[in-house]
């Protein structure tokens, strides 16, 4: 079953899906990775994207779609997909499960819960680390963070009246929410 993480900025959820992959054999797909990748390319779309990253916008929901839709049909159907970063509203939520409902993949998403305040000083923390300029303007990852509550946080809702959801408290250390996260996997959720 694949599985989909939401979190605010900062939650850690991009860390846990690397570590969860390596031990259980998934495929990432993060939405942002992606995306920076295309922003990287000297093409019209590499421009559209970078405009948008750049200004703490998110994508386009015809972009992200078309993203979507290719990243899972170049994988078999026995490899299991870890969502990172998608959907990030409404409209792409509703994108997506048309998506996974035609390819037949079945998902859970969780939750990484996370004060915002703690959030945005993990990224200005990991934007000196890892030299990222889009992770380094205070300004840029309080929009994103408003854009995230405004427009997320109703899929995360949703998500959750159809029983697809599950939350983990992501204000603790990397090792107890780690663990948290295995143990739901290995039970399957």
């Amino acid at each position: 079953m694949d599985l989909v993480f939401f979190g605010i900025q900062g939650s850690g959820k991009g860390t846990q899906a690397k570590r969860l992959a390596s031990e259980f054999d998934y495929d990432i797909f993060e939405a942002g990775g992606e995306l920076r990748k295309i922003a990287r390319e000297d093409t019209q779309l590499g421009h559209t994207v970078k405009s948008f990253i750049d200004a703490g916008n998110l994508v386009p929901h015809e972009i992200i779609m078309q993203v979507v839709k290719e990243a899972i049909g170049k994988r078999s159907k026995d490899q299991k997909i870890l969502f990172d970063g998608i959907p990030r509203d409404l409209d792409q939520m509703h994108g997506f499960d048309a998506i996974m409902k035609d390819a037949g993949r079945e998902f859970r998403a969780i939750h990484f819960l996370l004060d915002p305040e703690t959030g945005v000083q993990r990224i200005l923390g990991r934007a000196k680390v890892e030299g990222r300029a889009d992770d380094a303007n205070e300004k840029v990852i309080r929009r994103r963070m408003k854009t995230f509550v405004e427009k997320t946080m109703p899929v995360i809702e949703r998500y959750k009246k159809e029983g697809k959801m599950t939350e983990i408290e992501g204000n603790r250390g990397m090792e107890e929410v780690y663990e948290d996260l295995k143990r739901l996997v290995a039970c399957r959720l």
